[in-house]
């Protein structure tokens, strides 16, 4: 772990054709989203069999179908008659039917339907009918596809992200809400914006109101990983009130602030235990009593609804950070009963474009999860995405407008709080073998 003032590596520049340029675009394309393990959906969004999501990227897409109760599949979504994509959105399906001529085939892929399939004769073998099969694999809830047959196994490919954040039992989960819009930014760009801290004190100076809160970041395998070094509390939903002269205050401000402007990273639970610390605990109560105290109360009054909270390690609680980047495009801040979850898609070809997807998972008590729909939100504003969430997206165009510019000769991100970064063009450069970032003399 790289901690704050110390640099392990030297600064480095990272080129801004990785984001404007029309040849990197379409070396991702072709090098990059076949080879990768990318998030596809939740488990939760096919849980009957015959439920099913179209997942798109770039050029390719595909269907993910619960084929059985135990059981998921993938399929790119082609018919192997004139090509027609077969699904779209979301839906329910006994069978999997062309629109256009009217072919057919069973969840598992087999065809079973071919209008007057004799004009063929013997033509038409079961295996060249059969749908093509992408893999497709699950971890934390989520349901992960891969167009490449020799890509590692899911499980090796997210390492040492999966084994940091199993205790967190991501797959006990459930969508709270969900929210997409196209952004006029590269995916990268969006993806980096909730990738590093340190932006903080500069796009959220309000979420500073105790003391500014460095951050560490290091890059994990192909994935990154930062957190706080604030001294009191464990970070996260709670690392806004270090600094605070009065921590049962500091606490109550932080949560209520984060539930009201990002409506993410806490819980209603927590913010109303936090608004009791007051009354709870005398003035003198050093911090770290103050959080702790927190938690117990928070962990007992969600035991009363049906929630239980995870057993986690104090040493692992502080060594998985704040927030994961899974590589390539799917962010996870985490905590023990919630997170908050980002995703960026190319729109198309177009290098200065992205679909980019919000969502924040919670555990509920059984039997009361509910069921949101994806709500596409295409206006910027806090009636929409509250007061965080804007502050962050009134960069977006505007950085890729600045890296755009003839003025901009690279990014040179912090080799201390923005090392997340640095590893994840260092892995770009892998997959797509161009030049790694260059160290800066």
């Amino acid at each position: 772990m790289t901690m704050q003032g110390s640099i392990t590596e030297p600064p480095v520049l990272i080129g801004n054709t990785a984001y404007v340029s029309q040849s990197y675009a379409d070396a991702e394309a072709a090098k990059l989203w076949p080879k990768v393990w990318q998030v596809a959906c939740r488990e939760e969004e096919i849980p009957e069999v015959g439920d099913y999501v179209t997942y798109d990227i770039v050029d390719d897409s595909i269907i993910v179908v619960r084929a059985a109760p135990d059981r998921i599949a993938a399929y790119f979504n082609v018919c192997r008659h004139r090509g027609r994509q077969l699904t779209e959105g979301c839906g329910n399906a006994k069978r999997l039917v062309c629109p256009f001529h009217a072919w057919s085939w069973d969840l598992d892929g087999n065809n079973v339907g071919v209008v007057r399939k004799d004009a063929w004769g013997d033509c038409l073998k079961a295996d060249d009918l059969r749908l093509r099969d992408v893999r497709v694999d699950s971890w934390g809830g989520w349901v992960f596809v891969c167009m490449d047959p020799d890509a590692p196994p899911l499980r090796d490919y997210l390492e040492p992200a999966a084994s940091m954040l199993d205790p967190f039992e991501l797959e006990q989960m459930r969508y709270r809400w969900r929210q997409w819009l196209h952004f006029p930014c590269n995916w990268k760009v969006a993806i980096e914006a909730f990738n590093e801290g340190y932006h903080v004190a500069g796009t959220h100076p309000q979420l500073t109101r105790y003391s500014p809160k460095p951050t560490w970041s290091d890059g994990r395998g192909i994935h990154g990983v930062f957190g706080s070094q604030a001294r009191e509390g464990t970070g996260g939903a709670t690392a806004g009130a270090a600094g605070a002269a009065d921590m049962r205050q500091g606490l109550a401000d932080s949560l209520n602030q984060l539930w009201e402007e990002v409506n993410g990273t806490t819980t209603e639970t927590m913010v109303r235990v936090a608004n009791l610390l007051v009354e709870e605990l005398p003035e003198e109560t050093p911090p770290g009593e103050v959080q702790m105290h927190l938690m117990r109360r928070t962990v007992e009054e969600d035991a009363k609804r049906g929630v239980n909270w995870p057993r986690i390690d104090p040493a692992h609680f502080a060594a998985a950070g704040n927030v994961w980047h899974i590589f390539p495009n799917t962010v996870v801040i985490h905590g023990p009963t919630f997170a908050l979850c980002y995703r960026a898609r190319p729109d198309g070809h177009d290098p200065n474009r992205c679909i980019f997807e919000v969502y924040t998972l919670e555990r509920f008590p059984e039997g009361t999860e509910p069921r949101p729909a994806n709500l596409h939100k295409p206006d910027m504003d806090e009636a929409s995405w509250r007061k965080v969430l804007c502050q962050d997206f009134s960069n977006m165009g505007a950085v890729q407008r600045g890296l755009r510019s003839r003025g901009c000769d690279g990014l040179r991100p912090s080799p201390v709080e923005e090392r997340a970064i640095i590893n994840f063009h260092r892995v770009l450069a892998d997959y797509l073998g161009t030049g790694a970032p260059q160290v800066i003399e």
